[in-house]
């Protein structure tokens, strides 16, 4: 059987950004895909700050920004439309708009430049683990060996249904179309149509594409109880129930459907096999969150998942994974619930977001909404500390330049202004930038390779046990 540190079973972005980052470490990778081409689908998703940020440690924003759209970052939460507050804490202060397929191309790009193999057409069956390893059986019947496992294969997650790990949380009620179609009536008038319908029905739209080309949003009270896309006929039929017109909707390029169930994984790792994106967590798409979210689970699988392979990893690292994302996702999914009674038509429901609305013009309300989307809010529990202990760093000045274009190699960073501590011990792992110029407002931190903050402070005994927790023992 061919043999590989990790297996990684789907390539959306979250399996393509896990693939790239464990390959900074050199971790045998292989990734498979069920589908022999890439979807073609050319949904619109919006990435968020956070998501932005990593992006920018990773050399990638560049590519990213080529192929997107800058967008102004407000109007998330529950489609209210207040401006972002002044003076987000970023360099990343918007949103930028890209095509999903274009994520995941220059995502699969960067694993593949770094070393990673791509197999489309093979889909995981079934596996068994061991204490050495995991056999995965493949849909030709091919079996494959790895140290490792990880299903980031989607909301019907097959490695999540081998595993059994339970998926509790609630079904879908209602279902949202969407498709990109040709309209036979004016833009102005779909126009106003349009500003006449959100009055009532806040996720509807239909936004001009290319070419006389519409992306169109259609919401759906029920599910079709199917998976199948919608066809013209059903998009008609729910336009003319929410607008009293069909547009005159024909030609359609592609048509979806997805609906509004809320679940989240109970475990994220059962021994060696790990669940990562839309495996380990589903909600309604309202905030945009959801590829965000996944992306952002493998950023923070990749470099303890590395460390465990290389050897070096403390005992407990690869637990932190879920003991710190699983948490993350449950605070998601409770937003996305809370965003969707706000869309509700109903008159509690529409007397809350009015209420919310108006609440939203403090500062305070809308900053706290906007960092809790964007996810710059998130503080990991890393034990007793400093406010900032288990917050990320968002990207500062240095003499060498921008800090993040130095964290391109997926390495821990020690930013030192003191110029009296060492990693001796850990260089293999830990860079150590000394600068006392550097544009932070502590002495010295430590950097994790997903950019989180391990360590503040003066003291190098204190400094060695953080990175004896993070990084393991120091090489001999």
């Amino acid at each position: 059987m061919d043999t590989f540190d990790v297996i990684i079973s789907g390539c959306g972005p979250t399996g393509a950004m896990l693939a790239a980052e464990l390959r900074l470490h050199d971790v045998r990778v292989l990734v498979l895909d069920q589908e022999t081409e890439p979807a073609s689908i050319v949904r619109i998703v919006g990435l968020h700050i956070r998501s932005l940020e990593l992006m920018a440690m990773r050399g990638l924003l560049d590519r990213m920004l080529e192929r997107g759209r800058k967008r102004p970052a407000g109007g998330f939460f529950a489609a209210i439309n207040k401006p972002a507050p002044a003076g987000l804490d970023s360099a990343h202060a918007y949103l930028l708009g890209i095509p999903q397929p274009v994520v995941v191309q220059l995502l699969e790009e960067h694993a593949v430049r770094l070393g990673a193999q791509v197999r489309r057409g093979s889909a995981v069956v079934d596996f068994v683990q061991d204490d050495e390893g995991v056999t995965v059986r493949l849909d030709d019947g091919e079996r494959l060996r790895s140290r490792y496992l990880v299903g980031c294969d989607g909301s019907r997650s097959t490695v999540r249904k081998m595993l059994g790990v339970g998926f509790p949380g609630e079904p879908s009620r209602n279902e949202t179309l969407m498709g990109e179609l040709e309209l036979a009536v004016p833009q102005d008038e779909v126009a106003a149509k349009v500003t006449e319908v959100r009055e009532t029905y806040k996720t509807f739209s239909i936004t001009p594409f290319a070419d006389g080309i519409y992306r169109v949003v259609v919401p759906v009270a029920g599910v079709s109880g199917g998976a199948e896309p919608p066809t013209l006929g059903d998009f008609r039929k729910h336009l003319r129930a929410i607008s009293g017109t069909d547009f005159g909707a024909h030609s359609p390029r592609w048509l979806s459907r997805f609906g509004d169930a809320t679940r989240l994984a109970e475990h994220y790792r059962v021994g060696r096999v790990l669940l990562a994106g839309d495996a380990a967590h589903i909600h309604p798409p309202t905030g945009g969150q959801g590829l965000n979210l996944g992306i952002q689970d493998a950023f923070n699988l990749g470099w303890k998942l590395a460390a465990q392979i290389r050897g070096w990893a403390p005992g407990t690292l690869l637990d932190t994974y879920e003991a710190e994302r699983h948490p993350v996702a449950e605070d998601v999914l409770d937003n996305t619930r809370a965003q969707m009674e706000l869309l509700s038509t109903e008159p509690g429901p529409q007397a809350v977001r009015r209420l919310l609305t108006e609440l939203m013009d403090f500062d305070e309300v809308n900053r706290r909404l906007i960092e809790k989307i964007t996810a710059i809010d998130i503080r990991y529990d890393l034990g007793e500390g400093p406010d900032l202990q288990g917050r990320r760093l968002r990207d500062v000045k240095t003499k060498y330049g921008d800090l993040y274009a130095l964290l391109h190699h997926g390495r821990g960073m020690l930013l030192d202004r003191t110029e009296q501590l060492t990693v001796d011990g850990w260089s293999d792992r830990v860079d150590h930038l000394t600068d006392p110029t550097a544009a932070v407002d502590v002495p010295a931190l430590l950097l994790r390779p997903d950019g989180h903050i391990a360590w503040l402070g003066t003291d190098q005994h204190d400094l060695t046990t953080h990175l004896t927790r993070w990084f393991g023992k120091p090489a001999s």
